[in-house]
């Protein structure tokens, strides 16, 4: 009798593993679907499929000459592959990871023993930032504020003001009131700090993006979509609070999801 046999259909004996396979296989595929849903990526994984059908019937018909110049193609396949689907790779890498070890860096803390003194700076942290978001949000002030998780700055920007200053929602305000020279761009907050402003983030290519998501919107998405860190946006023509998280962009949010987010991402 073989080993973990469930059932057998005609010939075909179908075992425990079999069924775990099949799963596995599907989940990856229904991950792949969301990650290039929408986008030009997906259009290109058609033309890849279509691709191989036709070399999988040029082969059957045995059709040498088509099918040695189909395989020049496939040769090359795996690398043009990577280059193409690229920002699509970084994802689904960055979701694997997030799925594995959790969100944050802290993923350790719980077999760590975390400093109790910290609490309190973190709560004040959270607040301030919640209270300017808020602020400019009422006041229709175009913001973009990314918590990095102690992520290097050159993985997020190359052009950018370095500070080193205490969060506070005075200092966030000041910086994105629109005669100040550091208001365009983004501030980076990791660890604690303001660490940088005026950063000028990638933006993303996604054609399926609202046509009513401003340039901020944008830059949400390209930097969640290159790095696994937390993008809020507050626009100037509404005052709605959006964010970014692993290149998807969520609109007009509570205020009651803003504290959880801030809960979840500040360091």
């Amino acid at each position: 009798m073989e080993p973990l046999l469930l059932i057998r259909i005609g010939f075909l004996p179908v075992r425990i593993w079999d069924i775990l396979d099949i799963l596995i296989v599907t989940y990856f595929l229904y991950k792949l679907y969301q990650l290039l849903r929408g986008s030009i990526g997906f259009q290109i994984l058609l033309g890849v499929v279509v691709f191989f059908v036709v070399w999988w019937l040029v082969s059957m018909l045995q059709m040498s000459l088509t099918g040695l110049i189909l395989e020049q193609f496939f040769s090359v396949g795996v690398l043009a592959f990577i280059i193409i689907f690229q920002p699509e790779v970084r994802r689904f890498l960055l979701l694997l990871g997030s799925t594995t070890f959790g969100r944050q860096p802290g993923w350790l803390q719980g077999w760590i023993e975390v400093d109790d003194k910290q609490a309190p700076e973190r709560l004040r942290i959270i607040q301030e930032i919640k209270s300017a978001i808020l602020r400019m949000s009422r006041n229709k002030t175009g913001s973009l504020i990314v918590l990095s998780h102690g992520i290097a700055l050159e993985n997020i920007t190359t052009s950018y003001v370095p500070l080193d200053a205490r969060v506070s929602s005075d200092l966030l305000e000041s910086i994105f009131f629109k005669d100040n020279p550091l208001h365009d761009g983004a501030v980076v907050i990791s660890q604690g700090r303001v660490v940088a402003a005026r950063c000028i983030l990638p933006n993303s290519e996604r054609p399926d993006l609202p046509k009513t998501a401003g340039l901020r919107h944008r830059a949400a998405v390209g930097v969640t979509e290159r790095a696994q860190v937390l993008a809020i946006v507050t626009s100037e023509e509404t005052g709605s609070i959006s964010y970014a998280w692993q290149g998807e962009l969520h609109r007009r949010i509570s205020e009651e999801r803003l504290t959880e987010l801030l809960n979840e991402h500040v360091d």
